[in-house]
């Protein structure tokens, strides 16, 4: 089985662009073990606290092991992706970050250092006492190269990237499509656990070793990813809604609105803006009724076992 180490600086790249230099190939329904750094690229460190993650360099953010060539793959394929498994690091790490996040304007930095376990994830240093995170690891970028230019790594694209979504887990598979020779397979940014909406802009960042399986599917032309998803268990949750003639107001809305209930909960702002990142679920929940538009947030009540308290009576 090839191997590829995102530890090697010569494997990674930080710009999606057809002429980036290779670092492997494989053929169709190939499987391939590939070390991934977490998103800041091996900067932040276990031991960082909120004043050393200023010192990060934010131009390495979402390194990418890569480009892969695909024998074969030629402009009107399709490739599939299979996360056959993934195994974290034994930490990571969750962060309101300058300029990110749906709350930007609200909160100043703050780094929080998660231990992660077999089945959970649980903070270290007593923020978000007792709550405890179901392990769900997933690649927050699988991508192909574009047909011309660079992009960045940061936004999505048609051909996939940044894409952070939480269903994309173990025994799930991407379907992006192929737009030059060899397609040029790229992944990065793995995670522990996330919400849907990844809210306040990080999820549990962590590294991990992942294992590949990569087919082509010819003369198959999708024009955006698609995915197979293994199925993620529901449990009870608390929700709160937002409503607004402006979609990312609604959002807004509905953040701030369970914000307000994880109070009850003993959280600070802080702690719940965080807590609504890595385990909350943003969704719509109703985009026809014009002019107002619902968005919800929803909260595993799971996450809270670990608590000396339930919650607080308003």
């Amino acid at each position: 089985m090839k191997h590829i180490d995102g530890n090697k600086p010569e494997n990674l790249h930080f710009r999606w662009s057809p002429l980036n230099k290779l670092v492997s190939t494989v053929s169709s329904g190939e499987i391939i073990s590939v070390l991934v750094p977490d998103s800041s690229t091996w900067q932040i460190q276990r031991h960082f606290r909120t004043e050393e993650m200023k010192r990060i360099d934010s131009s390495r953010y979402d390194g990418a092991v890569g480009p892969i060539y695909v024998d074969d793959a030629v402009p009107g394929d399709t490739l599939e992706i299979e996360l056959v498994d993934m195994k974290t690091g034994s930490w990571g790490w969750s962060a309101i970050i300058p300029e990110m996040g749906l709350l930007k304007d609200t909160f100043s930095e703050k780094l929080m250092i998660w231990s992660i376990g077999n089945s959970a994830v649980s903070e270290t240093a007593g923020f978000l006492e007792g709550i405890s995170i179901p392990l769900h690891p997933f690649l927050g970028v699988v991508g192909t190269a574009p047909k011309t230019g660079e992009n960045g790594m940061i936004p999505p694209q048609y051909f996939g990237g940044n894409m952070d979504n939480r269903l994309l887990g173990i025994g799930s598979r991407i379907y992006l499509p192929v737009n030059v020779d060899g397609a040029l397979l790229s992944v990065s940014d793995p995670h522990a656990a996330q919400g849907d909406g990844e809210v306040c802009g990080t999820a549990i960042e962590t590294s991990a070793e992942v294992l590949l399986k990569v087919s082509l599917i010819k003369s198959s032309t999708i024009k955006f990813p698609r995915a197979y998803s293994k199925h993620i268990a529901a449990s009870d949750c608390t929700v709160a809604m937002g409503i607004s003639d402006d979609l990312k107001d609604a959002a807004k809305i509905a953040l701030l609105n369970m914000m307000d209930e994880l109070s009850h909960y003993g959280l600070t702002s802080e702690e719940a803006y965080i807590l609504c990142s890595v385990c909350g679920n943003l969704s719509i929940s109703e985009i026809v009724d014009e002019p107002n538009y619902v968005v919800s947030m929803s909260v595993p009540l799971s996450v809270f076992s670990g608590r000396k308290f339930s919650r607080r009576k308003s």
